[in-house]
């Protein structure tokens, strides 16, 4: 059963551990951080300004006093004012590329293909696109249509600090980030877009960038004067928000309109919810927007701690008495996301022992669960994001933030998380007695509770000792048990095999269960080697409550593997069908070759 969080348990601003860590950030930031305060003015600059140049935006006189009644002004009048945002969306250009959210692939000569390919090498998104679609483009309507028909109480929800920070970010999608913040967002309820740079080295982000908007409303520039990564980056922009909500935005955005009032809403509602919006897919490479109005996917991870997208599970959808109800979620992304400034800083902010994305998602979602609040996906609030082709930078940390993340908050169950992943038993993750003595005076709940009571569809392995990691035949002690799944996406469906043993867990890491199965359980969901109609190879299916019989087998005392529904053993087979040497079902003999055992680590 989901538990409800206690609405204002935390008293409002106090000088707990963030508290201290932002004071602290603030306190370096003559040595860190040059603050620059910008306000641009529209110029275009440098190889990636292809938009077209576009004249300087005047804000619309919604202003400070947007709520006050005007004479003559009736309710439906009042409310168009009240939603204007910052900044009116310029009209498109006759034949605009992308348009409403359409997917773009140019014809290009061997120089032009020469120049887009190396601006996809270069940032990972196809940025010679990018600059020839217009920087205020027009989005395609993706929410549920209920969504349309909400109602908001403009005068009372609170004002919001947008952040982004961004590092070498290509000039039109960080900028296409920022138009479409100003361009969708009430002007009365947007305090202030923070844009934080992280020591980026590009000559376009430098002088350029702040001459071309130094004439726009409600933005701010800081800049960092050494690299501190993401989560660090972030903590920047939080230390100097006005704004009662922080909202954080990656740097290759595009938001939908009615995308902000759904998030301070829910907030307003309830102090202790942090909310995501639906995170739209736009195309790397044809910036096709790709959002549907459909229910949306909710957050959860697999015991190598990689995020992961899963259906809304029955108890849940049960639980909404609407379509456009939040809905709650284990985990977050990471990168878009609302939450109160002073209940961020009473729940710890960031760890600022992070540095780089990856693993930080997951450690604030354990973190919001476990120490009293809730995490949440409002449908109404739809931004699409950029996800590039592949990380443009080096990422090498971002296994510390996982052994941190699982360090501080998952308790026994940080075990199996090694068991997948032994390398990371090895790896550096620096001091987190303070993340300790945090979870300490918040008195967090500990990790049982939070996968019983909020993420009970993730099967937790039962890691028995001598029935877990790599599986070898004695007649071929240098070979494993190994499955590569089709994709990230879909885990059923492939072959295993035996190839050389790494020693590194993951795609040759499997557990023999209590129930009869062989589970290749690194990834979510969850796979069982079963033995088809005909076949004697195995193939990953889906795993069951009840185990069909051709994913059973006897693992015998004397290391046999008999599979049940056959009446067959598995015997590792130097030269399978496929070429490959492959556990096969054979007639029970006393071989070596159909002698296993499990090997925990090499």
């Amino acid at each position: 059963m989901w538990w409800k969080p206690r609405r204002r348990f935390w008293r409002g601003p106090r000088r707990g551990p963030c508290s201290l860590q932002l004071l602290a950030l603030l306190a370096g930031a003559t040595a860190t951080v040059a603050l620059a305060l910008v306000f641009w003015r529209s110029s275009d600059w440098g190889p990636e300004a292809r938009a077209p140049r576009l004249p300087a935006l005047q804000p619309e006189p919604a202003g400070a006093g947007a709520g006050a009644p005007q004479a003559g002004e009736s309710a439906e009048e009042r409310l168009q004012r009240l939603r204007r945002p910052v900044y009116p969306r310029p009209p498109p250009e006759p034949g605009a590329l992308g348009e409403l959210g359409r997917a773009v692939s140019l014809e290009l000569d061997e120089a032009g293909k020469k120049l887009q390919e190396d601006s996809i090498q270069r940032h990972q998104i196809n940025i010679y696109l990018s600059d020839r679609i217009s920087l205020h483009r027009r989005l395609p309507e993706r929410w549920h249509p209920l969504c349309k028909e909400k109602k908001y109480d403009y005068e009372n929800l609170p004002k919001t600090s947008v952040v982004i920070a961004f590092y070498n970010e290509a000039w039109s999608t960080l900028l296409r980030t920022v138009y479409s913040v100003l361009e969708t967002s009430p002007d009365i309820l947007l305090k202030e877009i923070i844009l934080v740079d992280d020591y980026s080295d590009r000559e376009h982000l430098k002088e350029p960038l702040e001459n071309h908007l130094s004439g726009l409303h409600k933005v701010r520039l800081i800049r960092a004067n050494k690299r501190e990564g993401l989560v660090r980056a972030r903590l920047l922009g939080a230390s100097i928000a006005t704004g009662e909500i922080l909202t954080f935005l990656d740097c290759h955005c595009e938001c939908h309109e009615g995308w902000l009032e759904p998030l301070l809403e829910r907030i307003h509602e309830e102090e202790s919810a942090v909310v995501c919006p639906v995170i739209d897919v736009i195309d790397w490479n044809t910036f096709e927007y790709l959002g549907n109005s459909g229910e949306p996917q909710i957050g959860g991870f697999d015991w190598r701690l990689v995020f992961t997208w899963h259906v809304v599970p029955e108890k849940e959808q049960q639980r909404r008495s609407s379509k456009i109800d939040v809905i709650r979620s284990p985990t977050m992304a990471g990168g878009l996301f609302a939450v109160n400034k002073k209940y961020f800083e009473y729940l710890g902010s960031y760890d600022t022992g992070m540095e780089v994305w990856g693993g930080e998602n997951l450690e604030f979602s354990f973190r919001i669960w476990q120490c009293g609040g809730s995490l949440e996906i409002h449908p109404c609030s739809h931004v699409g994001h950029v996800f590039p082709k592949q990380a443009p930078y080096s990422r090498s940390k971002a296994l510390a933030n996982s052994v941190r993340a699982a360090e501080v908050w998952m308790d026994e169950y940080k075990e199996i998380y090694y068991h997948r992943n032994m390398h990371a038993r090895k790896e550096p993750y620096g001091d987190i007695t303070e993340r300790q003595q945090l979870r300490a005076k918040l008195k967090c709940k500990d990790f049982g509770w939070f996968l019983e009571n909020v993420y009970p569809e993730l099967h937790v392995p039962e890691d028995r000792p001598g029935y877990f990691g790599m599986l070898i035949s004695r007649g071929m002690e240098e070979y494993c048990f190994d499955y590569n799944p089709p994709s990230e996406n879909e885990i059923t469906g492939n072959q295993v095999i035996l190839y050389l043993c790494h020693g590194m867990g993951q795609n040759q890491f499997f557990e023999y269960t209590s129930r009869n199965e062989i589970r290749y359980n690194t990834r979510q969901p969850e796979a069982c080697a079963a033995v088809d109609v005909g076949a004697d190879h195995l193939t990953m299916h889906l795993c069951y409550k009840n185990p069909p019989e051709n994913q059973k087998f006897i693992f015998k005392e004397d290391g046999s593997i008999f599979h049940v529904q056959s009446k067959k053993c598995l015997q590792a087979e130097p030269n399978a069908s496929n070429g490959n040497p492959a556990p096969l079902l054979r007639t029970c003999t006393n071989s070596e070759y159909q002698r296993w055992f499990f090997k925990e680590s090499s």
